[in-house]
């Protein structure tokens, strides 16, 4: 009885937190004013912040409120280290993470890719990525993938980034971007976010 009193108290007061937090970030009566996270430790407790501070942490609540600019400032750091790391310019990473995911770094598609720059579960292994979610393994896994892109296709930016998105065997046996209207669209929009920040946009 005890015990079953235990859980109810955890439960009734994990209840509680969310429901002020998600009263603090629908009505604007507190200090939540942008992402909330979470995540439940091994006692069964739930924990929020408003600062991914550990990795366990996983998105909870998204602000409608946040701008590109803002995303691109915090994320900086880690697109700065993975440039410098992989010789990518930081403006194409920038763009890649913008119109893969939108700078959501929970984001997973239809077919399984997932985090900022859509990592395939393939491309993630091979990239040495265990948690695709995590925005610093995810942009420096994708980043290194895509300068062994640019590698193969011998520095040509328009097929490296169609092979991002459609696989390097479709464009090797396309020889050039292949025509699927998906690919051609994500290299379109890659390269116009790439021309906007290299031009100082945002």
């Amino acid at each position: 009885m005890e015990k079953t009193g235990l859980k109810y108290n955890i439960w009734r007061k994990s209840l509680f937190g969310i429901t002020v937090l998600a009263s603090l970030f629908l009505f604007g009566q507190g200090p939540v004013s942008a992402e909330i996270y979470r995540y439940v430790d091994r006692k069964g407790v739930w924990h929020f912040t408003n600062r991914k501070t550990d990795t366990r942490y996983r998105l909870f609540i998204r602000s409608g409120n946040r701008t590109v600019k803002e995303y691109l400032v915090e994320y900086h750091g880690i697109v700065k280290r993975a440039s410098d790391q992989f010789g990518v310019d930081i403006h194409f990473i920038k763009a890649i993470i913008r119109a893969e995911s939108g700078f959501d770094q929970e984001a997973v598609s239809k077919k399984g890719a997932k985090g900022l720059m859509q990592l395939m579960p393939g491309t993630a292994s091979d990239m040495e990525v265990i948690d695709p979610l995590d925005p610093e393994e995810n942009i420096v896994g994708g980043t290194r993938y895509f300068s062994l892109l640019l590698k193969r296709f011998k520095n040509n930016k328009a097929l490296a980034l169609a092979a991002y998105n459609a696989g390097p065997e479709n464009v090797e046996n396309y020889n050039g971007i292949p025509p699927f209207p998906e690919t051609k669209a994500f290299v379109e929009r890659v390269m116009r976010y790439y021309r906007s920040y290299k031009n100082g946009g945002n």
